[in-house]
């Protein structure tokens, strides 16, 4: 079945793109009315498994896989990637592109309302499908994340700025009401998990710790710390307002690489994120010249406003000592 034509307004989009980004507007309109029911459309939270990640399948996960992987099929997709599938599946041996897509990006929060999203990477097809995906994180020629929230709101790039479309949900149209986002320097937000503060690294501690300082510390300004564990609700608002994101590898066993995935979730945000104006790193190098070594590898993430993440960049160059008698002289639980 061909993607109607009206699901997307086709300002900016490329010809060759247009008909696979059109079939998961589709397929994100009809997930937003899903999840507008909450409960009444089901148990759309319950767990019914886990991925090869060991992450926790909610129904919804699976329910949004499956409707993807359909949609796309005849839209010049040949290689399928997803986060909640051990390996990708090839839906047209004679497209030309390859989609790796995170379908429920923070389904942890589907039973508590908070918004939800999907993120999606799109490279040229290369002949085998891991070659497609296993390559420098600059190769993507679109990237993009829907986010299911009080507006329904797809937002992408094309490697020339960022679009940012509107879900009439009357119509059924994605309509472009911004093509130039762009992140603010000013803000004065950070968003990270403070319960795994004693499992940071020097540098991650201090940059916080500055923050936390408030006026009368480095920074001598004040900051609000953000949240919300949906990295397209984080993104969404960074976009809109600025700020810093840090999920930084730390101590704990399996975290040594942070707990995001490269391939689904780091570099198209990091595509995003540049062409917005901001910076996205593993808190020492771009995401963008990374290679994932495997289909669902993991690495540490550091994303936002170029001057805050520059700054967390800086700490992880200072010498160690430097960093330690920076520490030492404050802390999150010292006067």
């Amino acid at each position: 079945m061909t993607p109607k034509p009206d699901m997307l307004s086709p300002e900016r989009v490329p010809e060759a793109l247009y008909p696979a980004i059109a079939a998961m507007c589709r397929v994100a309109c009809d997930l937003s009315r899903t999840i507008a029911m909450g409960p009444l459309a089901g148990a759309l939270g319950a767990s019914v498994g886990s991925n090869i990640g060991g992450d926790t399948q909610k129904a919804l996960d699976v329910e949004a896989d499956d409707a993807f992987a359909a949609a796309l099929k005849r839209t010049g997709i040949r290689w399928y990637a997803s986060e909640e599938q051990d390996d990708p599946i090839e839906i047209d041996a004679d497209g030309t592109l390859a989609l790796a897509i995170d379908p429920l990006d923070g389904s942890s929060n589907i039973d508590v309302n908070v918004s939800i999203g999907t993120i999606f990477s799109v490279f040229e097809a290369k002949p085998d499908a891991e070659g497609s995906f296993l390559r420098p994180a600059s190769e993507q020629i679109a990237a993009g994340y829907f986010i299911f929230g009080p507006q329904t709101a797809l937002i992408m790039t094309f490697g020339s700025g960022v679009l940012h479309y509107v879900l009439d949900p009357v119509a059924r149209v994605f309509t472009l009401v911004n093509d130039h986002f762009s992140i603010s320097p000013q803000a004065s937000e950070f968003a990270i998990n403070a319960s795994n503060y004693r499992h940071w690294s020097k540098p991650v501690r201090a940059f916080i710790d500055d923050c936390l300082a408030g006026d009368e510390g480095p920074r001598e300004k004040n900051f609000n710390m953000r949240w919300v564990a949906s990295l397209v609700a984080e993104t969404h608002r960074i976009l809109n307002r600025g700020g810093i994101f840090l999920y930084p590898g730390d101590k704990r066993p399996g975290y040594e690489h942070g707990r995001l995935r490269m391939v689904y979730e780091c570099a198209p945000i990091a595509f995003l994120v540049e062409q917005a104006g901001g910076r996205a790193t593993t808190g020492t190098e771009r995401i963008l010249d990374q290679t994932a070594g495997s289909l669902h590898a993991r690495i540490p993430f550091v994303f936002g406003s170029t001057d805050k993440v520059d700054r967390v960049v800086a700490y992880h160059d200072l010498p160690d000592e430097e960093v330690s008698a920076r520490f030492g002289s404050r802390g999150l639980f010292r006067d």
